[in-house]
């Protein structure tokens, strides 16, 4: 295995585009080091991007959005207070990922790039209508991020393409999301079920609303019939029965080991209320 450590993304590209083999990337390391340990897919090429400067740092842009650089850890997302007041859920999501050693290195664009349908940080990124910059040889484009996972394992990421940083719109007055998961376990363990909810209000009436369902197929689940239901509505118990029902409707799980089909189907209805509750509540400015 070749280990790189290039100095700007356009070396990186070029390393990754004249490579031979299987090539990964190294931000935080928390999979790619695992999968090195135990010698699953190990590379050819460890492109370590930490030393490019920017990808360490977490930026208020002019339009009122903000930049999280590929290797923000979790532990910099918590401890930055401004960012986790006005997107808590995506916040929240990413501090589920793994213990407080994890989370010292642990990033949002690795959580991503793993392609893992229970992904926790990744429902509350496309909740929140987030974006990643991918550089190549073409140039930069943005890419939404419901757009990148494909498939367990798999992204639409193609060789010489590389995600520098997820972007954030700017957080408008009446707003608030929430991600909630289940696991078996009180801390530590892969969600069986997950959900985030992103909702905008006007006078108290939801005006805009984006729902994802994680570890409920194979691949997270923008639940667009469920963000629907709750278009032009106050949140009281007879929506958030509705808007349960339509998630657990839209959730398409497997069952295996950690869960039936049909628990997954229903926990994940009430995973989804709750959800929508909390991010409700947080848009009505009761945090």
């Amino acid at each position: 295995m070749q280990y790189h450590t290039p100095s700007s993304f356009s070396e990186a590209v070029t390393i990754s585009k004249s490579a031979d083999g299987l090539v990964k990337y190294l931000a935080g390391g928390t999979d790619v080091l695992v999968q090195l340990k135990i010698g699953n897919n190990s590379p050819d090429h460890l492109i370590d991007i930490k030393k490019i400067p920017g990808v360490k740092e977490i930026a208020l842009r002019e339009d009122g959005g903000w930049t999280i650089g590929a290797a923000v850890s979790g532990v910099q997302l918590t401890n930055h207070k401004k960012l986790s007041r006005e997107w808590p859920g995506l916040v929240e999501g990413m501090e589920l990922v793994g213990s407080a050693q994890i989370q010292s290195r642990a990033t949002l664009v690795g959580n991503l790039c793993n392609g893992s349908p229970a992904a926790d940080s990744v429902p509350g990124m496309i909740a929140a209508g987030a974006t990643v910059s991918v550089v190549s040889s073409s140039g930069t484009a943005e890419i939404r991020v419901e757009d990148i996972p494909v498939g367990p394992g798999l992204t639409n990421l193609r060789t010489g393409e590389i995600i520098t940083a997820v972007n954030l719109p700017k957080r408008n007055k009446h707003e608030g999301d929430a991600y909630l998961r289940f696991i078996p376990r009180t801390e530590m363990d892969i969600a069986v079920v997950g959900c985030a909810v992103n909702l905008s209000l006007e006078n108290d009436v939801i005006s805009s609303a984006k729902v994802v369902l994680g570890a409920v197929g194979p691949k997270v689940e923008v639940a667009t019939p469920a963000a629907q239901c709750l278009l032009g509505e106050k949140l009281d118990e007879n929506i958030l029965s509705i808007f349960s029902d339509k998630c657990s409707e839209l959730a398409k799980p497997i069952s295996d080991k950690r869960g039936s089909e049909e628990f997954r189907k229903e926990v994940i209805g009430v995973i989804a209320k709750r959800a929508a509750k909390k991010a409700y509540d947080r848009a009505l400015g009761n945090k």
